[in-house]
């Protein structure tokens, strides 16, 4: 009886596996078209979507466009070509920015220059100011001078259109500047060095580095100084000051940041690509440094010289394969015709790597150096200190030495000459540089005000040189200073402001002020102070 009952449930246990599976077999028939007609019709690629929006946005709004798309790895190919045109996008989204900024930076500049602490009236010039004259006559005796020569021309006075740029240039120099503001000869000077034909090429005698003197076919001279390193590139935090490059970026920055800040004691200086075989080779007379021309393992032009550091084969100036950078500054007149006196800085650096400086250690060094003629009277430690501030902004550790015009004797303006190791690092400040400052405690009243006007916004100085840097005509290959570096300026003026501030805060004997401005300014009564 069991037995039959447990068959009985063991066919009906099989009559139902086998119905379920036939229902399962007719229920997938039954569906099976229906899984392969969609409603809607596939979406796109997101990719393909947002290179439709980037194409629209960069054609339409104007070099902008939306941010970069993922990446898919089932579409690499086609997310790579989206990402190349999403970066195109944000290059020029850049290059717009920078032209916005460089835009609003000229119209800084134009206000700057237009500002009256730039356009303070002055009085007429006396011949003895003025240190140079052209010679109706020459005695037979100077007609030996080939300089002279080229003033004695009878036609030639100081006001005549006649003359080269170079010559405006040198009869424009004055006891208190080397070119006047606004100049209306400084467009011409600066085409005429970045544009006329270079007629001979030699080595300048003396220096650590390489130097060229350029001559030009109306007699004008141009001190070269070529392309040694990029110019992002900092200097290396392990190399002393002394051993560091020579930077032509940094002559031509110092040259407008010289202007911007008023003084107009260094002599224009342009950006130039030179063709190291037909503007130096073959216009050579230097037997030396012709021997020094070399053809590099991939076909570059070099040259090295000869001087007393990086002049060899491993310190090879090398075109690209020809094409040169570097700057050109004018030469100032000739030592027959306006001799200079050098000065031995009072606060320069040991150039040792053992020893200090006496001004490193004594707090008091300023006292002593203020009984020493000729910073015991007249203007000569303010103009010291005007130079101070041009170095801690460019951040020149290297001014071991200056020099004035002897005709002028001690009241005289200084040159700014020699700033190849400017610039170096923008990732670090060197208090140092402001030494004289922090103890002297002295600045003119008309340079303070000048820092004040650059530190407010319509006229920051970082704003401002980007905008005077852009009308060089090496900014066509790169900006001549980069951005760090522009911030930098802004960075070290403040500091340069505070250190002021701490001077005026200081006891003293007349309250202040007084002893830490000196008044250049107070003939002009209606001055206005700028606010900040």
């Amino acid at each position: 009886m069991m037995w039959r009952m447990r068959s009985r449930s063991r066919t009906i246990c099989l009559s139902l596996a086998f119905i379920t599976v036939f229902l399962y077999l007719l229920l997938a028939l039954v569906s099976f078209p229906i899984y392969h007609q969609p409603c809607d019709p596939p979406l796109p690629p997101r990719t393909h979507i947002l290179r439709d929006l980037a194409r629209i946005n960069y054609t339409s709004v104007g070099m902008s466009g939306p941010a970069e798309p993922p990446t898919d790895t089932t579409h690499r190919d086609s997310s790579n070509k989206d990402a190349n045109k999403d970066a195109k996008v944000n290059v020029g989204r850049h290059a717009a920015n920078q032209a916005e900024s460089l835009a609003s930076g000229l119209s800084k500049l134009e206000a700057l220059f237009d500002h009256p602490l730039y356009n303070m009236p002055s009085l007429p010039i006396p011949d003895e100011d003025w240190l140079l004259k052209v010679k109706s006559k020459v005695k037979a005796s100077e007609k030996s001078s080939q300089m002279w020569s080229v003033y004695e021309t009878v036609n030639w006075n100081s006001s005549s259109n006649s003359h080269p740029p170079w010559l405006r240039f040198h009869l424009g120099i004055s006891r208190w500047q080397l070119y006047p503001h606004p100049d209306p000869n400084m467009e011409l000077l600066t085409q005429h060095l970045a544009t006329h034909r270079i007629v001979s090429a030699v080595q300048k005698s003396g220096g650590t580095q390489l130097k060229l003197v350029m001559s030009f076919p109306n007699y004008g001279q141009a001190m070269f100084k070529p392309m040694k390193q990029e110019r992002d590139e900092e200097t290396n935090y392990n190399l002393y000051y002394f051993s560091d490059f020579e930077r032509h970026n940094a002559e031509i920055a110092a040259f407008h940041l010289d202007r911007i800040l008023g003084y107009r004691r260094i002599p224009p200086v342009v950006g130039r690509l030179v063709d190291v075989v037909t503007e130096i080779k073959d216009v050579t007379t230097d037997r030396k440094l012709a021997r020094t021309f070399f053809t590099s393992p991939v076909g570059s032009v070099c040259f090295y010289g000869q001087c007393s550091y990086y002049c060899s084969t491993e310190h090879a100036v090398c075109g690209r394969p020809r094409d040169l950078e570097a700057s050109l500054a004018f030469m100032l007149p000739d030592l027959s015709l306006a001799s200079r006196r050098t000065w031995r800085s009072p606060w320069r650096r040991s150039y040792s790597r053992s020893k200090l400086a006496k001004w490193r250690t004594d707090p008091d060094y300023c006292s002593t150096v203020k009984k020493t003629s000729p910073y015991n009277k007249g203007t000569r430690l303010v103009d010291f200190i005007d130079m101070v501030i041009l170095d801690f902004l460019m951040s020149n550790m290297d001014r071991h030495h200056y020099e004035t015009f002897e005709k002028f004797g001690n009241n005289t303006f200084l040159l700014h000459l020699d700033n190849g190791r400017a610039f170096g690092r923008h990732s670090k400040d060197e208090p140092s540089i402001l030494a004289p400052l922090q103890q002297c405690c002295r600045i003119r009243r008309s340079t303070w005000l000048r820092l004040r006007l650059l530190s407010l916004p319509q006229y920051r100085l970082s704003d401002v040189m980007r905008a005077s840097l852009s009308h060089d005509t090496l900014h066509r290959v790169a900006p001549l200073l980069s951005e760090p570096h522009l911030a930098a300026l802004d960075r070290r003026l403040k500091t340069v402001l505070e250190t002021v501030s701490r001077c005026q805060e200081r006891p003293s004997k007349d309250g202040g002020e007084g002893e830490v401005i000196y008044d250049d300014t107070a003939y002009l009564k209606d001055m206005v102070t700028p606010a900040g």
